[in-house]
């Protein structure tokens, strides 16, 4: 994972796929011949590492709405965390997506009080000494005052990587076991009384276009 600190931009083509698990290694050998595990799949038992975002959006969800009705230009904020990893700390996250290309911003958070950055307008985090108007992380954070964005969600998912041993561009990304639940604050730590599996075989089922097309209830569907 490459840590910004100036406003670095990964720019993408981004195709996305819902698939059984069944087809996960026949793609994976495949992909094999072209591609490498990334070092955190190399160094997971079954390839597959835990990863949980905070997903941000507006009082009236229009970054939710923006995806549902597949707009050509849609906004992702998140705060994303690898509680598995040895250096467990966060990550901000924007993802700015125009059809198919998605310009991505991210930024580390190493300072262990970075819930006041939000919750406490006198703080003042031991990060401002290194403060950067144009850096990854003043892009999100004006981006989400701009547009009142708050939590709103909290997802956990598996993921195995590989990545292209033919150019620097091109990576395979299979997500799995997927949980969610109504963001609580800046928590990033699932509550497991409240979190709520995707089971896959739902995905599959007769009336999985109509559940996924809900926007009745926008903490269930989940962000992109």
């Amino acid at each position: 994972m490459i840590e910004e600190t100036a406003l670095t931009i990964r720019r993408r083509y981004e195709l996305e796929f819902v698939i059984p698990k069944e087809m996960i290694e026949p793609i994976s050998r495949f992909a094999s011949i072209y591609c490498s595990p990334d070092k955190y799949s190399s160094n997971a038992d079954n390839g597959f590492y835990c990863i949980n975002n905070l997903h941000f959006d507006t009082p009236d969800y229009l970054f939710l709405m923006q995806r549902l009705d597949k707009c050509n230009r849609r906004l992702h904020l998140r705060i994303r965390s690898y509680p598995n990893s040895k250096k467990y700390r966060c990550f901000l996250e924007v993802k700015e997506k125009t059809g198919d290309i998605v310009n991505k911003y991210r930024a580390p958070l190493y300072d262990e009080n970075w819930r006041r950055m939000f919750e406490d307008l006198d703080y003042s985090s031991c990060e401002e000494k290194d403060f950067d108007p144009n850096s990854s992380k003043t892009h999100f954070l004006k981006t989400a005052y701009f547009y009142n964005a708050t939590p709103k969600m909290l997802s956990q998912y598996w993921r195995k990587v590989y990545v292209s041993n033919v150019n620097e561009y091109a990576r395979v990304t299979f997500d799995t076991d997927l949980r969610y639940q109504p963001a609580g604050g800046y928590c990033i730590i699932q509550d497991e009384n409240k979190v709520v599996s995707l089971d896959d075989e739902t995905l599959f089922a007769q009336n999985a276009t109509s559940y996924w097309n809900s926007s009745a209830t926008p903490c269930r569907y989940p962000y992109g």
